[in-house]
């Protein structure tokens, strides 16, 4: 029977234990959809071991209990910590905790860099790496509801116990192919904070808009820093206050009164009166009186005039190859977008930083200069130096 903690106490007891082995497996289970900010309703631990004791559920929503004990471990550099897709899991832990777990581990991360393909699922290591399967027929709780089932515990349970062999796995052929270095490397952006606060200034760069004008961009971005800060303060959805095409409507429309708003098509009733409708206003306001100068710029566009058709084919069958040789996905090194830019004349880019550069990047350029040829023999395409 799975074993949940529901004091500080007891928490702090298994992290003491944790504290003295190499690592700790975490996984968690949260809701989001009603709430801006994920809402943590369940933290699962698992040490190495087969002890029952060795793995617990953590209830973060029982009355008095703190995760302080969690954070300080997440703290403690001598035990790695051990997730799958690590990426929500971190951010729910930099807002709730203010903290990053150190070190880290991501399987998902190193299954890719071990030739198990792009954004390989846990379902999928659990079934090659532990010969086990899963059972997921909880997998679309309400983990906010107490108490929970057993089934239910079980199964979020598995989550870490099954993690274990997984991590112990990869770590190994990490090392065997010397590629541990490539994992760290991925692993940067998930340990950067700077990737897990929304910047209500930026915001307008996540909406999808073919317009580049100008003041159009400048009302776009009033409007989507509106909603980022009404939707952060009061913790609901972004898409409860208004969905992107509002904003592209109002962007477009520009409504300047109350009258003006009633006229959307998209708009929703409660936003059309009030302080919401008066906020909106004075958004549209600000983004149409603004100076020119200080207009929001779109991403620059690469130059497709100047690209080689025939040189980015040429990149195409230069990464399939390399990534064959390496075992490891060809969208993780370098995507369609990226061998077009270097075929009209790029040079910078991740394909050109760390690993990539190693794999890919250096022969890419190469045959860009014409230092090297492509050749094929049966099924294998060889490079030829041609200096």
């Amino acid at each position: 029977m799975p074993k949940t903690l529901t004091t500080t106490e007891a928490l702090a007891a298994f992290c003491a234990r944790a504290a003295n082995v190499p690592y700790v497996t975490v996984d968690t289970e949260f809701l989001r959809e009603r709430t801006y900010f994920a809402q943590l309703c369940l933290v699962q631990l698992a040490l190495p071991g087969i002890d029952e004791s060795d793995a617990v559920l953590v209830d973060p929503l029982a009355d008095g209990m703190s995760l302080a004990p969690l954070y300080d471990l997440f703290r403690n550099e001598n035990v790695v910590k051990v997730f799958h897709a690590a990426r929500q899991d971190l951010e729910i832990f930099h807002v709730d905790g203010d903290v990053l777990p150190r070190p880290l581990f991501d399987t998902q991360v190193a299954a890719m860099v071990c030739g198990f393909g792009e954004q390989v699922g846990y379902e999928t290591l659990v079934r090659k790496i532990a010969k086990a399967g899963l059972d997921k027929s909880s997998r679309f709780t309400d983990w906010s509801r107490r108490p929970l089932s057993e089934a239910q515990k079980t199964y979020a349970l598995a989550d870490v116990t099954h993690l274990r062999q997984i991590y112990e796995y990869l770590s190994a052929d990490l090392a065997r192919t010397g590629r541990t270095a490539w994992m760290q490397e991925e692993l940067r952006t998930l340990t950067d904070r700077d990737a897990y606060v929304v910047d209500p200034e930026n915001a307008w760069k996540r909406v999808k808009t073919r317009t580049n004008s100008g003041k159009f961009l400048a009302v776009l971005r009033e409007l989507a820093r509106l909603r980022e800060e009404t939707a952060q303060s009061r913790d609901i959805p972004r898409n409860r206050i208004m969905k992107d095409d509002v904003l592209v409507e109002l962007a477009s429309t520009r409504p300047a009164t109350v009258q003006d708003l009633g006229k959307s098509r998209l708009l929703q009733r409660e936003a059309r009166k009030g302080d919401m409708a008066e906020a909106i206003l004075a958004a549209v306001k600000r983004g149409v009186e603004m100076d020119p100068a200080d207009h929001p710029k779109p991403a620059a566009l690469p130059d497709r005039s100047a690209l080689n058709p025939a040189l980015a084919d040429l990149l195409r069958v230069l990464l399939k190859a390399k990534a064959e040789e390496a075992g490891v996905a060809q969208k993780l090194i370098a995507s369609s977008a990226d061998l077009d830019g270097i075929a009209c004349g790029g040079r910078e880019g991740l394909w050109a930083r760390g690993w990539r550069k190693e794999v890919f990047g250096n022969d890419a350029l190469r045959l860009c200069n014409g230092e090297i040829a492509l050749s094929a023999k049966g099924q294998q395409v060889k490079i030829v130096p041609l200096r």
